[in-house]
């Protein structure tokens, strides 16, 4: 998967370098590019943002570095455009594993009081927020939606079982996990763990996955007993 990101700030994009990503990304599953909208733009001072038409508060980020940023993109028509704001809609797993099946990703980054609307409606497919709250810039947003996707792609994880029993998966919350030592400070894992018969294991992690589901997250909870109405 080729993933380009247009931001004002590419030194904020490290994480995307670490761990897992950083692994797919020297195996050739993914190849992420950084481009500095400052570099298009024709301001000696390379500024890209201006006030508002209209009045009202904070600067917008002018149309033309944009454009000129997401037309040095080869294959940019092709690609799917997505824009991080609040105005969009809110992401989760579902959009994740659509997102997943995409060979070229192009994400932009706003910051200040949002992009001119110009750039939307000329070249994004999308518009994702990763929650209803405000953040300084798109940049952050962007990388939890890669690090999200990236992980779905074949190959990235060490199974292929690995992204199927996570959280949020068939609407249930992930089930309780344990490790070495057996016992540590008088706490012990639950029995059933190495009783070495898989039926009941596997009965166990859904009865807690559908315990903390329903707990936790009544939301998700009715989303489960609505599916499950369907399938019978």
């Amino acid at each position: 998967m080729k993933i380009d990101i247009l931001t004002l700030f590419p030194n904020s994009f490290k994480p995307l370098t670490e761990s897992i990503l950083e692994r797919a990304s020297e195996s050739g599953k993914i190849e992420i590019n950084l481009i500095n909208i400052r570099d298009y733009s024709k301001d000696k001072h390379k500024k890209c943002d201006d006030y508002t038409f209209g009045g009202g508060p904070g600067m917008v980020m002018m149309v033309q570095p944009i454009f000129d940023a997401m037309n040095s993109i080869d294959g940019v028509d092709r690609a799917h455009k997505i824009y991080l704001s609040p105005k969009g809609k809110v992401f989760n797993q579902k959009i994740a594993r659509k997102l997943a099946t995409y060979n070229h990703l192009v994400f932009l980054c706003g910051h200040y009081e949002g992009v001119d609307q110009r750039v939307i409606d000329n070249f994004i497919d999308e518009e994702i927020s990763i929650g209803d709250y405000v953040l300084t810039g798109g940049e952050l947003p962007a990388m939890v939606v890669i690090d999200s996707v990236v992980r779905l792609l074949d190959g990235v994880l060490g199974g292929i079982e690995s992204a199927d029993i996570e959280s949020f998966e068939n609407n249930l919350l992930e089930y309780p996990q344990y490790t070495k030592p057996r016992e540590f400070n008088g706490m012990t894992v639950p029995e059933v763990l190495f009783s070495g018969d898989h039926k009941k294991v596997d009965l166990w992690r859904k009865q807690e996955a559908e315990k903390l589901t329903r707990e936790r997250r009544p939301d998700l909870w009715e989303k489960y007993i609505s599916d499950k109405k369907l399938e019978n």
